[in-house]
């Protein structure tokens, strides 16, 4: 049986990683960034995903109160609202941050970039899956609405306030209301332009 202490020390050395991690990612996807220390400090996106990690534990422990409460601190200081039963992978940043909401059963994979005002929403008031699936590597424009269980691809790139409410393949470009697709990772050149994003 393994001891308790030597699980709390894996542990606590897994959350260093990835704050670590989250860091050296912000640094990299804001050119606005200094250092490091910087982020740490004044980046309400880390803030938000931090405060999240720490209410999906609890939410994953039966702890529902409790996380809740986490995250409408969270959503407070940061004016980003994840629910703590959303799931989102590592390496996750949201430039700005004010105005992100994610609902409850969103998925996000690694290497997510969202910008401001994003929406992972539902479209049904059924206790099911309900939200959106976001592959790997994908890139969420400004004021973008992705509404139901629709799938983002990996490498996929949504254009500022596009409203996703169909699958967007992998690799392909979303822009417009309702989103059409633009093109394949041919086209990515198209979004390279910050004045899209934000």
């Amino acid at each position: 049986m393994r001891s308790l202490p030597g699980a709390l020390l894996r542990g606590a050395r897994r959350a260093a990683q990835h704050v670590r991690d989250d860091i050296a990612t912000a640094q990299q996807r804001d050119p606005a960034s200094q250092s490091g220390v910087q982020m740490a400090v004044t980046s309400p996106g880390l803030h938000a995903i931090w405060a999240h990690r720490a209410a999906h534990a609890l939410w994953r422990r039966e702890h529902r109160m409790p996380a809740l409460l986490v995250a409408q601190a969270a959503r407070f200081l940061t004016g980003v609202e994840i629910h703590p039963g959303a799931r989102i992978g590592q390496r996750f940043f949201i430039d700005h941050g004010m105005g992100v909401v994610i609902g409850e059963t969103a998925e996000v994979g690694d290497d997510v970039m969202l910008y401001h005002g994003v929406t992972l929403g539902g479209r049904s008031m059924e206790r099911t899956k309900r939200h959106p699936t976001v592959g790997d590597g994908v890139v969420i424009g400004a004021g973008a609405r992705l509404l139901g269980p629709v799938e983002i691809g990996d490498g996929a790139q949504i254009g500022a306030n596009a409203v996703v409410v169909k699958d967007v393949p992998g690799d392909a470009i979303a822009v417009g209301v309702p989103a059409v697709i633009r093109g394949g990772a041919a086209h990515h050149g198209l979004l390279e332009d910050p004045a899209i994003w934000i």
